[in-house]
């Protein structure tokens, strides 16, 4: 293994003094890789939206742009028939389909058994999709409070064959879909401009967050996973995003060729347990308290810009 390769494995165990060595080895002038992952596959229709049309636009959104994305859907979602039709028609199309649990409860507020069959029950019924990987994605990226917590669950995981889904760039597009989808019932034909730019404004200082903070920590900017959901705003608006990414100098990839980024191995010592994989890892070094909020991301960060925004 190449030295560099070996530092940085090595900060992302234990993200001690080794933190110098490898902030001046990577391609720090790098441009910047991101792959999209949706959350929850939570289908229904709005007034101006079926669910099988915003499904239909969220997957053209992505061929368009000849992408291969992840979706991680909550088990208890794609039990009704049709249901399970739309999201067959993400495997269909080459789209890796992980697992998000079966009822979405928060690892750290349940048992550990009750959460573990909870993985399971999901794991039973997504499988024989042919896509369906071993990829978890927590709910609310919660891998526990305690130390004992997060390392049962990794123990489990890997007995399992499973790996954490994670996230890079967290982000708070559910929110800005519950206020578009708020306006939408108030008034079907309400101007959305408005909320298609905070939306890209939102996403984009995100993302420049978390790049940021990539480069300091590991000295290089790693393949970055977005945290997107199956919603209104995204079957409206994934398309801008995508090409918002281009046009700012990123490349677009797919997601599993993101997860091949060596940094997804990394198992960070830091607690609470979760939030954004470069979050953690920055955390771990106890060197970055100044910038790291906790939760990284909410909507009581975006509701006082949108309330001036009249959004």
């Amino acid at each position: 293994m190449k030295r560099r390769h070996f530092l940085e494995l090595a900060l992302l165990t234990r993200a001690g003094a080794i933190v110098d060595s490898v902030a001046s080895a990577g391609p720090a002038a790098a441009a910047p890789r991101v792959a999209f992952t949706f959350d929850d596959f939570n289908v229904f229709d709005v007034p101006t939206l079926s669910g099988a049309a915003r499904n239909k636009a969220i997957l053209d959104g992505l061929h368009a742009h000849r992408l291969k994305a992840a979706v991680f859907p909550i088990g208890r979602n794609v039990e009704p028939t049709e249901r399970m039709r739309l999201l067959e028609s993400w495997s269909h199309a080459g789209h890796i389909i992980g697992n998000h649990t079966y009822s979405h409860q928060r690892y750290s507020k349940i048992p550990f058994d009750e959460f573990t069959a909870d993985v399971l029950r999901c794991d039973a019924a997504l499988r024989r999709l042919p896509r369906f990987s071993k990829l978890l994605r927590f709910p609310v990226l919660d891998e526990g409070a305690t130390a004992a917590q997060r390392d049962r669950m990794r123990a489990f995981l890997a007995e399992q064959g499973y790996r954490n889904a994670h996230v890079t760039i967290d982000a708070s597009d559910w929110y800005v879909d519950g206020r578009l989808r708020a306006r939408l019932e108030r008034d079907s034909d309400a101007d959305l401009s408005p909320y298609r730019q905070f939306y890209l404004d939102h996403i984009w200082e995100r993302a420049q967050f978390y790049d940021g903070l990539s480069r300091e920590v590991l000295g290089r900017s790693v393949d970055h996973t977005v945290l997107l959901h199956h919603n209104v705003l995204n079957a409206l608006f994934l398309a801008d995003l995508i090409q918002m990414f281009q046009r700012k100098g990123w490349a677009t990839i797919d997601a599993r060729d993101a997860y091949e980024d060596r940094v997804f191995r990394a198992t960070p010592d830091a607690l609470p347990a979760g939030q954004s994989l470069v979050w953690s890892l920055a955390k771990a070094t106890g060197r970055f308290d100044r910038v790291l909020r906790y939760p990284g991301e909410d909507g009581m960060y975006e509701a006082p810009k949108m309330d001036a925004l009249g959004l």
